[in-house]
């Protein structure tokens, strides 16, 4: 059984295509980073992943489970999801009552966006101070969320998605907004949960190259709403690929383990 297996999926919205013939299979202890230019479908895609939206046509099967014929609220549970785009706590409550780090994970127990008191005894709270130092945040736990760097807040959000011990963690552009050693910080954290978890699948969507993990074992390239490449990652995480992909002739790179490209002068 795959993690997530797509077949022939299609999404469209008011008859733009979205996403467009994807085929797509993801193992448990996968490593995936999904790459490509604005609106290729990224987001889109890992919808569908989190269980959030249903495709207009094909089948997608999240740990097993036919969208459609499951109940998405109990599916979720054992997805966790970081996306930029998605407002998954209360920030605006959590700042006025001057709610830490570690309340701020302890919601990822209920999955709510505030705190549900009654529902966390020793085991959440231990859990929750746990999760934290695993991601490097281990002095913010009684910190206020407020006074947090963005940076911080990234990994207080990944800490929280790891709450409910998920099958999954989807990342959707974690970096956004990062400066570098911050962005560095999250890359590490991601990087150090692929060997303590070694049963967790990931997949990270990101516009930049150099945002892709050293541990990343698959990837995927998009344009257009099309799967353009996909595989294991050194086949895919190539010059000719990712120059299809952005539309630019590219340089690429690999230093200790990650990637990077710069532009092709002439």
């Amino acid at each position: 059984m795959h993690v997530l297996e797509l077949e022939g999926v299609g999404v469209r919205v008011v008859g733009k295509a979205l996403l467009d013939g994807i085929d797509w299979q993801v193992g448990y202890g996968d490593h995936w980073a999904v790459l490509g230019p604005n609106g290729a479908g990224k987001t889109t895609l890992l919808s569908l992943a989190g269980a959030v939206r249903h495709p207009s046509e094909g089948t997608v099967k999240v740990l097993g489970h036919p969208l459609g014929r499951v109940d998405v609220r109990e599916l979720r549970r054992h997805i966790g999801l970081v996306a930029s785009s998605q407002r998954l706590i209360d920030e605006e409550l959590m700042e006025e009552e001057g709610a830490t780090a570690h309340t701020v994970v302890l919601t990822g127990h209920t999955g709510t966006s505030v705190p549900l008191w009654d529902k966390y005894g020793d085991v959440e709270r231990d859990r929750a101070h746990r999760l934290l130092a695993d991601l490097g945040c281990k002095e913010l736990a009684e910190r206020p969320f407020r006074v947090c760097s963005q940076g911080e807040r990234a990994r207080i959000r990944v800490a929280r998605a790891l709450m409910a011990d998920p099958a999954v963690l989807l990342l959707d552009e974690p970096f956004a907004g990062l400066d570098l050693p911050a962005r560095e910080d999250l890359i590490s954290a991601v990087e150090d949960l692929a060997a303590t978890r070694p049963v967790l699948t990931t997949v990270t969507v990101t516009h930049h190259l150099e945002e892709v993990p050293a541990t990343t074992t698959h990837a995927m390239l998009m344009r257009d709403a099309r799967v353009l490449a996909m595989g294991a990652a050194d086949d895919v995480l190539t010059p000719a690929n990712l120059s299809d992909c952005f539309g630019r002739s590219l340089h690429v790179d690999r230093v200790d383990g990650r990637w990077y490209a710069r532009a092709a002068r002439a």
